[in-house]
Protein backbone atom coordinates (compact mmCIF):
# COMPACT_ATOMS: atom_id res chain seq x y z
CA UNK A 1 0.00 0.00 0.00
CA UNK A 2 1.23 3.65 -0.81
CA UNK A 3 1.45 6.01 1.76
CA UNK A 4 -1.73 7.61 2.30
CA UNK A 5 -2.76 11.62 1.60
CA UNK A 6 -4.70 13.11 4.75
CA UNK A 7 -7.43 15.60 3.38
CA UNK A 8 -8.92 17.72 6.29
CA UNK A 9 -11.97 19.76 4.87
CA UNK A 10 -12.95 22.76 7.10
CA UNK A 11 -15.96 23.36 8.99
CA UNK A 12 -15.98 26.70 7.49
CA UNK A 13 -16.25 24.97 3.99
CA UNK A 14 -19.18 22.45 4.59
CA UNK A 15 -21.32 24.66 7.01
CA UNK A 16 -22.49 28.29 8.06
CA UNK A 17 -19.69 28.92 10.55
CA UNK A 18 -21.74 32.39 11.10
CA UNK A 19 -24.65 30.60 12.54
CA UNK A 20 -25.54 30.19 15.40
CA UNK A 21 -27.23 27.03 15.29
CA UNK A 22 -26.03 23.91 13.51
CA UNK A 23 -26.67 24.59 9.94
CA UNK A 24 -24.75 22.47 6.99
CA UNK A 25 -24.23 23.75 3.45
CA UNK A 26 -25.21 20.30 1.46
CA UNK A 27 -24.80 21.25 -1.93
CA UNK A 28 -21.51 22.11 -0.93
CA UNK A 29 -20.81 18.65 0.43
CA UNK A 30 -22.23 16.83 -2.45
CA UNK A 31 -20.24 18.61 -5.10
CA UNK A 32 -16.97 17.71 -2.60
CA UNK A 33 -17.85 14.32 -2.44
CA UNK A 34 -18.03 14.40 -6.05
CA UNK A 35 -14.97 16.11 -6.71
CA UNK A 36 -13.55 12.86 -4.49
CA UNK A 37 -14.89 10.21 -6.79
CA UNK A 38 -13.74 11.99 -9.47
CA UNK A 39 -10.13 12.26 -8.98
CA UNK A 40 -8.33 9.23 -10.05
CA UNK A 41 -5.11 8.82 -7.77
CA UNK A 42 -2.24 5.95 -6.67
CA UNK A 43 -2.55 7.39 -2.54
CA UNK A 44 -4.85 6.00 -0.11
CA UNK A 45 -6.86 9.05 1.22
CA UNK A 46 -8.08 9.55 4.59
CA UNK A 47 -10.28 12.34 5.30
CA UNK A 48 -11.08 14.14 8.42
CA UNK A 49 -13.43 17.26 8.67
CA UNK A 50 -14.22 20.63 10.66
CA UNK A 51 -17.34 20.49 12.87
CA UNK A 52 -18.17 24.06 12.08
CA UNK A 53 -21.47 25.03 13.65
CA UNK A 54 -22.30 21.74 14.73
CA UNK A 55 -19.74 21.76 17.41
CA UNK A 56 -18.03 25.09 18.47
CA UNK A 57 -20.97 27.15 19.18
CA UNK A 58 -21.89 23.90 21.70
CA UNK A 59 -18.80 23.76 23.20
CA UNK A 60 -18.67 27.38 23.96
CA UNK A 61 -21.73 27.13 25.14
CA UNK A 62 -21.15 24.23 27.85
CA UNK A 63 -17.19 25.69 28.05
CA UNK A 64 -16.38 22.64 27.17
CA UNK A 65 -12.23 23.67 26.93
CA UNK A 66 -12.80 24.85 31.07
CA UNK A 67 -14.69 22.20 32.16
CA UNK A 68 -15.99 18.85 32.34
CA UNK A 69 -20.00 18.65 31.66
CA UNK A 70 -21.78 15.69 31.03
CA UNK A 71 -24.48 17.08 29.26
CA UNK A 72 -21.77 19.61 26.99
CA UNK A 73 -20.27 16.16 26.07
CA UNK A 74 -23.25 14.62 24.95
CA UNK A 75 -24.95 17.00 23.35
CA UNK A 76 -21.72 18.18 21.55
CA UNK A 77 -20.67 14.72 20.34
CA UNK A 78 -24.37 13.95 19.04
CA UNK A 79 -23.99 16.83 16.73
CA UNK A 80 -20.73 16.42 15.63
CA UNK A 81 -22.16 12.95 14.34
CA UNK A 82 -24.92 13.98 13.22
CA UNK A 83 -22.72 16.09 10.70
CA UNK A 84 -20.46 13.37 10.11
CA UNK A 85 -23.21 11.27 8.79
CA UNK A 86 -24.04 13.89 6.54
CA UNK A 87 -20.93 14.14 4.77
CA UNK A 88 -20.10 10.20 4.24
CA UNK A 89 -23.94 9.95 3.42
CA UNK A 90 -22.91 12.31 0.43
CA UNK A 91 -19.87 10.48 0.03
CA UNK A 92 -21.28 6.80 -0.34
CA UNK A 93 -23.97 8.53 -2.60
CA UNK A 94 -21.18 9.72 -4.72
CA UNK A 95 -19.89 6.43 -5.32
CA UNK A 96 -17.05 6.73 -2.43
CA UNK A 97 -16.47 4.25 -0.24
CA UNK A 98 -16.57 6.54 2.97
CA UNK A 99 -16.76 5.02 6.31
CA UNK A 100 -17.45 6.92 9.52
CA UNK A 101 -14.64 7.13 12.90
CA UNK A 102 -15.89 8.89 15.47
CA UNK A 103 -12.77 10.12 17.35
CA UNK A 104 -14.47 10.28 20.68
CA UNK A 105 -14.46 5.89 20.47
CA UNK A 106 -10.83 5.85 19.82
CA UNK A 107 -8.99 8.63 20.93
CA UNK A 108 -7.70 9.28 24.44
CA UNK A 109 -6.54 13.04 25.28
CA UNK A 110 -3.85 14.16 28.25
CA UNK A 111 -4.10 17.97 29.52
CA UNK A 112 -5.89 19.03 25.96
CA UNK A 113 -3.49 16.75 23.58
CA UNK A 114 -3.83 13.32 22.53
CA UNK A 115 -2.14 11.11 23.75
CA UNK A 116 -3.42 7.84 22.15
CA UNK A 117 -5.57 6.95 19.12
CA UNK A 118 -6.30 3.77 17.50
CA UNK A 119 -4.61 3.87 13.85
CA UNK A 120 -4.74 0.03 13.49
CA UNK A 121 -7.93 -0.16 12.08
CA UNK A 122 -7.63 3.11 9.69
CA UNK A 123 -4.79 1.20 7.98
CA UNK A 124 -7.22 -1.89 7.48
CA UNK A 125 -9.75 0.07 6.61
CA UNK A 126 -7.32 1.57 3.67
CA UNK A 127 -5.96 -2.06 2.99
CA UNK A 128 -9.47 -2.68 1.84
CA UNK A 129 -9.79 0.37 0.15
CA UNK A 130 -12.07 2.02 2.13
CA UNK A 131 -11.60 5.68 2.97
CA UNK A 132 -12.23 6.75 6.60
CA UNK A 133 -13.95 9.78 7.40
CA UNK A 134 -13.02 11.41 10.96
CA UNK A 135 -14.08 14.75 12.28
CA UNK A 136 -13.80 18.08 14.96
CA UNK A 137 -15.09 15.62 18.04
CA UNK A 138 -15.41 15.90 22.03
CA UNK A 139 -12.62 13.72 23.09
CA UNK A 140 -12.00 11.81 26.98
CA UNK A 141 -8.90 13.34 28.76
CA UNK A 142 -7.56 11.46 31.62
CA UNK A 143 -6.61 14.30 33.67
CA UNK A 144 -9.99 16.98 32.85
CA UNK A 145 -11.90 14.10 32.25
CA UNK A 146 -12.95 15.11 28.50
CA UNK A 147 -11.88 18.21 26.25
CA UNK A 148 -12.10 19.45 22.45
CA UNK A 149 -9.93 17.50 19.59
CA UNK A 150 -10.28 19.15 16.54
CA UNK A 151 -9.70 18.18 13.68
CA UNK A 152 -6.45 20.58 13.03
CA UNK A 153 -4.70 17.78 15.76
CA UNK A 154 -5.89 14.79 14.40
CA UNK A 155 -4.73 15.46 11.29
CA UNK A 156 -0.76 15.85 12.05
CA UNK A 157 -1.03 13.01 14.71
CA UNK A 158 -2.48 10.56 12.03
CA UNK A 159 -0.22 11.77 9.47
CA UNK A 160 2.71 10.70 11.79
CA UNK A 161 1.57 7.70 12.92
CA UNK A 162 0.32 6.65 9.17
CA UNK A 163 3.72 8.09 7.36
CA UNK A 164 1.24 10.45 5.01
CA UNK A 165 2.69 11.37 1.70
CA UNK A 166 1.10 14.67 1.88
CA UNK A 167 -1.47 16.39 4.67
CA UNK A 168 -4.13 18.57 2.80
CA UNK A 169 -6.66 21.06 4.28
CA UNK A 170 -8.88 22.82 2.46
CA UNK A 171 -10.34 25.77 4.09
CA UNK A 172 -12.59 28.65 2.86
CA UNK A 173 -9.65 30.91 1.98
CA UNK A 174 -7.06 31.04 -0.48
CA UNK A 175 -3.83 29.62 2.10
CA UNK A 176 -2.05 31.83 4.53
CA UNK A 177 -2.76 35.29 4.04
CA UNK A 178 -0.40 38.06 5.10
CA UNK A 179 -1.51 41.29 6.89
CA UNK A 180 -2.70 42.94 3.63
CA UNK A 181 -4.67 39.67 2.81
CA UNK A 182 -2.27 38.71 0.22
CA UNK A 183 -1.30 34.51 0.17
CA UNK A 184 2.23 33.34 1.49
CA UNK A 185 2.98 30.65 -1.08
CA UNK A 186 5.77 28.88 1.37
CA UNK A 187 6.16 28.73 5.19
CA UNK A 188 9.16 26.89 6.62
CA UNK A 189 10.01 26.10 10.45
CA UNK A 190 12.55 28.89 10.03
CA UNK A 191 10.49 32.01 8.47
CA UNK A 192 6.93 30.95 10.98
CA UNK A 193 8.33 33.47 14.22
CA UNK A 194 8.70 35.95 11.63
CA UNK A 195 5.45 35.77 9.65
CA UNK A 196 3.69 34.30 12.60
CA UNK A 197 2.04 38.02 13.93
CA UNK A 198 0.31 38.30 10.52
CA UNK A 199 -1.43 34.78 10.98
CA UNK A 200 -5.12 35.72 12.36
CA UNK A 201 -8.05 33.37 13.47
CA UNK A 202 -11.11 32.45 13.05
CA UNK A 203 -13.92 35.43 12.18
CA UNK A 204 -16.88 33.23 14.01
CA UNK A 205 -16.99 31.27 17.21
CA UNK A 206 -13.53 28.75 17.04
CA UNK A 207 -12.63 26.96 20.59
CA UNK A 208 -9.99 25.47 18.63
CA UNK A 209 -7.15 28.17 17.87
CA UNK A 210 -8.28 29.08 13.90
CA UNK A 211 -5.78 29.49 11.67
CA UNK A 212 -2.85 30.11 13.46
CA UNK A 213 -3.06 26.83 15.06
CA UNK A 214 -3.73 24.88 12.08
CA UNK A 215 -0.11 26.39 10.68
CA UNK A 216 1.62 25.72 13.92
CA UNK A 217 0.87 22.15 13.78
CA UNK A 218 1.57 21.62 10.14
CA UNK A 219 4.99 23.56 10.70
CA UNK A 220 5.90 21.20 13.78
CA UNK A 221 4.87 18.00 11.42
CA UNK A 222 7.14 19.69 8.76
CA UNK A 223 9.80 20.46 11.24
CA UNK A 224 9.73 16.90 13.26
CA UNK A 225 8.60 14.52 10.27
CA UNK A 226 9.26 16.03 7.25
CA UNK A 227 5.56 15.86 5.86
CA UNK A 228 4.27 18.28 3.45
CA UNK A 229 1.05 20.25 4.24
CA UNK A 230 -0.88 22.45 1.93
CA UNK A 231 -3.29 24.67 2.79
CA UNK A 232 -6.07 26.31 -0.10
CA UNK A 233 -9.41 26.87 -0.89
CA UNK A 234 -11.93 24.42 -0.41
CA UNK A 235 -15.12 25.91 -1.11
CA UNK A 236 -13.63 26.85 -4.86
CA UNK A 237 -15.04 24.74 -7.30
CA UNK A 238 -12.29 21.86 -8.41
CA UNK A 239 -9.68 22.72 -5.89
CA UNK A 240 -9.83 19.11 -4.02
CA UNK A 241 -9.49 17.79 -7.62
CA UNK A 242 -6.25 20.49 -8.08
CA UNK A 243 -4.68 19.26 -5.17
CA UNK A 244 -5.23 15.61 -4.95
CA UNK A 245 -3.58 15.93 -8.59
CA UNK A 246 -0.68 17.56 -6.91
CA UNK A 247 -0.99 21.25 -8.33
CA UNK A 248 0.55 24.08 -6.63
CA UNK A 249 -1.86 26.00 -4.96
CA UNK A 250 -2.41 28.05 -1.86
CA UNK A 251 0.30 27.53 1.20
CA UNK A 252 3.22 25.05 1.02
CA UNK A 253 4.37 24.00 4.64
CA UNK A 254 7.61 22.08 4.74
CA UNK A 255 11.00 21.63 6.24
CA UNK A 256 13.50 24.16 6.00
CA UNK A 257 15.67 23.50 2.77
Amino acid sequence: MNNPVVLKIGGSVITDRSSAVPKALPDTIERLAGEVAGTCVNNPLILVHGAGSFGHPLASQFKLTEQFDTKGLIETHRSVKTLNAMVVDAFVSAGVPAVPVHPLSCALLTQGRISDMQTAPLREMLNRGLIPVLHGDVAMDSVRGAGILSGDQIVPYIARKMGAELVGIGSNIDGVLDSEGRNIPEITPAIFDRIRKYIGGSSHTDVTGGMLSKVQELVELADESGINSRIFDASAAGNIIRFLQGETMGTLIQKNK
